[in-house]
């Protein structure tokens, strides 16, 4: 199936061309009898718009079932030339123009468009669009692209019981045909084509308002027992609190609606005035603070959008970043000065950071403000370099340039450019304003560069223990060799009866290959050297062997939960970067793990130490490394606090771990009830965990994954089962998950990644080991039968994690065949990086059994 690919050459072209002054949408969500409709809705478009050049042609965008007729001018326009791929041409356009395109669209199972989805619970049927990058072709005819920006004015036919909602909140309702609904919205104010919203279905509702800001929750009517909009709404109004200080520009929407939708793609997304949000955010069961804690950040950074993207908006997917980098910071930074999270920076520098430091070492790295040749390439780089690296540059602005002074600068962006569309330029304008500061050269070597730099101490010690010279060394990888100014501070830490603390700090520039620290010559030799205290800058740091020592016998001592962030995710890079064995980072973890105060610290270094284990371990000691940590989880989960955040991570941990026997009887118990533990709830999401972890070592089988499914029939339901399923460690049941991953299309889009979620498993890499040519002979037909969500998922999910060599080369020898798409290259490309890295800590590992 051919794929509408815009590229950043046709979007400026017709950019110059055009002038959209608004859209007038009716949609008919019926099936003309007043109820839902199964498989098309119909989609009328009006659209008004002037042409600089009259004579010139052009095309408008749409994805359709059936177009039946286009009008411009009033002259009937030929639909037999409209394709998907080419959208419908225009010719011969006037300086003012109205065009009126009739057609049928498609509901969606993939999350793009407008998604259709059936509650297994009720039967009731469930709407919700999503646009970006380029989707809103796929509901109406339009121009779709970022700058081409207009209002919108929506009229929606829906069954008569249906909540519609968009993206204002003014309306006017009448009666429909056959007892149906007529919806009438108000006029939105001027936005992109991604931003447009419609969502619709029997949605549960709960409002309340915030400074004359009416404010809404919805979710499907089977989820709202579990919906908790007391503290949904505080974050909410907190957020506005916030935004409305430090923005010094009113809210620019008449409403804001949050609605959890189901079959989500990603956390949320931004539509103005009606933000859609992954329902797994309404938690069915106990969940840990970490999880809150996300909610709000999700919560917020989608707030934070109503003006940074919103408001302004890129002109072209190149400054993507503009929109997502900034949302992550001040989303963090409003957590840690608004709300009860007063420790975002410390997740933060333990989850975003690392996730940005991975993504930026891949082959496929890029700079923050990427080259974005067509939204092939778009779709693929909403990445942790988009997201996380450039959030952590605008926090080491901040510090260069002054926390008010980037404020004031943001201010004056939002008020020289609502409503409309920006570059980089743009924002740099101001903030160089603000703060007197030319920032071209740091946007040159921030913006504009890839990859990480590692910065590491280097000190020579006097004969009585103190330093006689002091330096940070900064390297650079050869294929990017740009050493970067690091506004930076380098802490020492010394034991001492409150623990390991910081005896002193010393702020300073970073810049070139070595840069002295004069003020710290004479000082006493620390037991810890923490190079980018406070977590300034980005960049990977090394820890000493003295500090690596201390850290190893005594990294629970350390108070300070930012400090010790820092310290895990310079032993993890350590780790990753085949520095330090996977074995001794098992060993500082289940060792330190214990004292660390922030769970979500504590989930995200239990992942890596199962990462470690399934990738970086040397095969022959991994199962010793499995034991230890399911002994160990064992054993925390029974000493927890009962009802503990901890205790229910432990729990999770425990499940995943699971290899003997001895504790599969364990799950066995705690899932019939024969085994308790004091405080820990075996609800819905614990029974699949314990489920899960059982069928993963043949310890339950096809009846137990029934009976689960049975005990919970949801939507929730159905996609632990398909995980169940797949998980399942037989030839047959592998085969059986292969075929529907890559030729079902029937398989929504939630339960297609689930179900690939549980096909590659640590325990039962033999039995897949020969998975390896079925993925790169197949990968290629399902990417140019299901482009977006479904085989973007299918092609990293299923990269087989097969950590030998005849992986690497099997990978090198697609790769070697330009024909492939750009945007699947890419992925592949990651995958070989992982296995080649695996390799490369597996012998460093084996260094340690030998």
């Amino acid at each position: 199936m051919a794929v509408p690919n815009l590229t950043r050459d046709d979007a400026a072209a017709r950019a110059q061309l055009l002038a959209v002054h608004s859209y007038d949408l009716r949609f008919d969500l019926t099936d003309g009898d007043g109820r839902p409709g199964e498989s098309t809705f119909g989609s009328t478009t009006t659209v008004r718009f002037s042409c600089r050049q009259p004579g010139a042609g052009t095309f408008i965008d749409l994805v359709a079932e059936t177009v039946h007729s286009a009008t411009l001018n009033g002259v009937a326009v030929d639909v037999g030339s409209y394709t998907e791929e080419g959208g419908l041409p225009l010719r011969g356009l006037a300086a003012d123009n109205e065009l009126v395109v009739v057609a049928d669209c498609r509901y969606s199972n993939s999350g793009e468009g407008l998604h259709r989805f059936v509650d297994p619970e009720d039967g009731q049927v469930y709407l919700y669009t999503h646009f970006e990058p380029a989707e809103a072709k796929r509901v109406f005819a339009c121009f779709d692209q970022p700058d081409l920006k207009a209002p919108y004015t929506v009229h929606v036919t829906a069954p008569f019981d249906w909540e519609v909602v968009s993206n204002t909140g003014g309306r006017r309702i009448e009666a429909g045909p056959a007892g149906s609904q007529l919806v009438h919205f108000e006029p939105t104010k001027r936005l992109s084509t991604y931003l447009l919203a419609l969502i619709a279905g029997p949605y549960a509702r709960v409002t309340d308002s915030h400074e004359g800001i009416p404010l809404g929750l919805y979710c499907r009517a089977s989820l709202v027992q579990h919906l908790d909009p007391e503290e949904l709404f505080r974050v909410t109004k907190q957020g506005f609190d916030f935004y409305h200080r430090v923005f010094d520009y009113p809210y620019p929407f008449d409403k804001y609606d949050q609605l959890f939708v189901p079959e989500f793609n990603a956390g949320a997304m931004e539509n103005a005035g009606a933000v859609t949000i992954l329902e797994d955010y309404v938690f069915r069961s106990k969940a840990t603070r970490a999880k809150y804690e996300r909610r709000a950040e999700t919560i917020l950074h989608e707030l934070a959008h109503m003006w940074f993207g919103d408001l302004v908006t890129m002109r072209w997917w190149d400054d993507l970043w503009l929109n997502e980098s900034f949302a992550t910071y001040i989303s963090t930074l409003c957590q840690a000065e608004a709300t009860e999270y007063t420790t975002a920076w410390t997740t933060f520098a333990n989850t975003e950071k690392s996730w940005a430091y991975a993504q930026d070492q891949l082959p496929s790295t890029h700079p923050i403000a990427a080259d974005m040749v067509d939204v092939a390439a778009v779709e693929v780089n909403f990445d942790g370099i988009t997201y996380a690296k450039g959030a952590s540059v605008l926090k080491q602005l901040v510090a260069y340039v002054g926390r008010e002074e980037f404020l004031r600068g943001v201010q004056r962006y939002f008020r020289t450019h609502e409503y409309g569309n920006t570059t980089l330029a743009d924002l740099l304008g101001p903030l160089s304003e603000s703060s007197g500061r030319d920032l071209s050269a740091w946007a040159e070597q921030w913006l504009q560069t890839s990859q990480v730099n590692t910065l590491r101490p280097a000190y020579e010690l006097t004969d009585d223990g103190r330093y006689a010279a002091f330096a940070i060394e900064q390297t650079a990888v050869p294929e990017h060799p740009f050493l970067r100014r690091h506004r930076l501070a380098v802490g020492l830490y010394s034991t001492g009866p409150d623990g390991l603390t910081r005896t002193h700090r010393v702020e300073l520039d970073v810049d070139g290959e070595r840069t002295a620290v004069p003020e710290l010559v004479g000082h006493p030799a620390a037991d810890l050297v923490l190079v980018n205290d406070d977590d300034l800058t980005y960049a990977k740091l090394r820890l000493d062997a003295r500090s690596l020592t201390t850290l190893t016998a005594s990294i629970g001592t350390l108070p300070d939960p930012l400090a010790r962030a820092l310290c895990w995710s310079a032993a993890w890079d350590m780790t990753r970067d085949a520095e330090l064995a996977a074995r001794d980072w098992v060993a500082l973890v289940l060792a330190g793990v214990d004292a660390e105060s922030e769970i979500s610290v504590v989930q995200s270094l239990l992942a890596r130490v199962q990462a470690a284990l399934a990738n970086y371990a040397d095969p022959r000691w991994a199962e010793t490394g499995w034991r230890a940590l399911a002994d160990k989880a064992l054993a925390a989960l029974e000493a927890s606090a009962p009802g503990s955040d901890s205790q229910l991570q432990w729990s999770r941990t425990f499940a995943g771990a699971a290899r003997t026997e001895a504790h599969a009887a364990v799950l066995r118990g705690l899932l019939d009830g024969s085994r308790t533990v004091e405080g820990l709830p075996v609800d819905t999401d614990a029974r699949w965990a314990f489920l899960h972890g059982l069928v993963a070592i043949g310890a339950a089988g096809d009846a137990d994954i029934d009976a689960e499914e049975a005990r919970d029939a949801t939507a929730t339901g159905q996609r632990r089962a398909a995980t169940a399923r797949a998980l399942r460690p037989t030839a047959e049941s592998k085969e059986e998950t292969w075929q529907r991953a890559f030729t079902d299309a029937t398989l929504p889009n939630a339960v297609h990644e689930a179900m690939l979620q549980g096909f590659w498993h640590p325990a039962q890499r033999e039995l897949t080991a020969g998975y390896v040519e079925r993925y790169f002979a197949d990968i290629r037909p399902l990417w140019d039968r299901r482009p977006g969500e479904i085989a973007k998922n299918a092609v990293q999910y299923l990269f087989p994690p097969v950590v030998e060599l005849r992986t690497v080369q099997a990978a090198d020898s697609w790769l070697a065949d330009d024909d492939h798409p750009a945007s699947l290259r890419r992925l592949v490309s990651e995958g070989r990086d992982g296995i080649a890295r695996s390799l490369r800590a597996r012998e460093r590992d084996a260094a340690e059994t030998e």
